[in-house]
């Protein structure tokens, strides 16, 4: 049976004007990812990020449009940074141990803006968008007290999951992503088609609705100015090279409340390192986990 994430439009890039990239950004980006070979030691998370960039280049009109999109609202950028904090060093880690590429990391920038409590009207929700059928299909629970997809790290995980059974799929990251955002048979079918008719294979080449068309664009242009903001005029938030917070096992039900007075934190930080617990009490279950800040467990 298909399985796909049918989720409301996104903004279309034809309305971006189209703008060339500029020499200097083309070159510092090409010197940039030339760096193959990540340090051990970073000075911080981005630095990090960067050295796991691995992608190729998708150097297309749709790119440079996006590229000239978030370019041009820098504040809107770093909101989502800001909201992303807390989360980005957990999937940062995450990613880097399944040895994906860093742009991975990134990703829910473009789904849900890097925020947790996000719903579609398609019903997705998460940090990472996953609708029920989906969510259930990797393991994320929905119940009454619960929904998986919110945790920030079991729908870490199940995203990551088939991210990797997608990409076993096609061998391609574009098209990997491509099917995060269309479904795997959709995109398998639009393969299927080019190859009947003897054309290029590769994402570009597809034919996909808008939403997919510009799914990539996307990332590749937040990734390329993550690359080198000072190339676009942007200072990005700092975010330290540490984790923010630390999964630990809960032995019984608590009262959120309770459990941000044990903690000594304040309750909406509670649930915004908890978004999965939908109710006023951590509802505890042995696979769940309870997340705090690492100086607070």
């Amino acid at each position: 049976k298909p399985v796909r994430f049918d989720k409301p439009s996104r903004i279309i890039a034809s309305a971006i004007p189209a703008q060339a990239t500029p020499p200097e950004i083309a070159q510092s980006r090409n010197a940039l990812f030339a760096e193959t070979r990540p340090s051990q030691t970073h000075p911080d998370l981005w630095s990090r990020i960067r050295a796991g960039f691995s992608m190729p280049e998708l150097d297309t009109s749709l790119t440079r449009k996006w590229e000239q999109y978030y370019a041009s609202r820098p504040e809107y950028l770093n909101r989502i940074i800001e909201r992303g904090r807390r989360y980005l060093f957990h999937v940062v880690e995450q990613v880097e141990s399944r040895g994906m590429p860093m742009e991975i990391a990134l990703l829910p920038m473009i789904e849900s803006a890097y925020n947790p409590k996000a719903v579609s009207p398609a019903s997705a929700a998460g940090m990472w968008q996953f609708i029920p059928e989906t969510g259930k299909r990797y393991g994320l629970e929905r119940t009454w007290w619960y929904d998986g997809r919110r945790d920030v790290v079991a729908a870490t995980d199940a995203a990551l999951d088939y991210l990797s059974e997608n990409h076993d799929l096609f061998g391609d990251w574009q098209l990997t992503l491509a099917s995060y955002n269309w479904g795997e048979n959709a995109v398998a079918r639009a393969v299927a088609k080019n190859e009947a008719a003897d054309r290029p294979t590769d994402y570009a080449e597809l034919r996909m609705p808008d939403e997919t068309a510009n799914y990539v664009p996307k990332l590749m242009a937040v990734r390329n100015i993550i690359a080198n903001p000072q190339a676009y005029g942007i200072k990005l938030v700092d975010i330290p090279n540490k984790p923010y917070f630390t999964a630990i096992d809960n032995t019984r039900h608590m009262d959120v409340k309770v459990a941000a007075q044990l903690a000594e934190i304040p309750v909406s930080e509670l649930l915004q390192l908890n978004p999965g617990f939908i109710r006023p009490v951590i509802a505890q279950k042995e696979e769940r986990k309870l997340v705090l800040p690492t100086n607070k467990v």
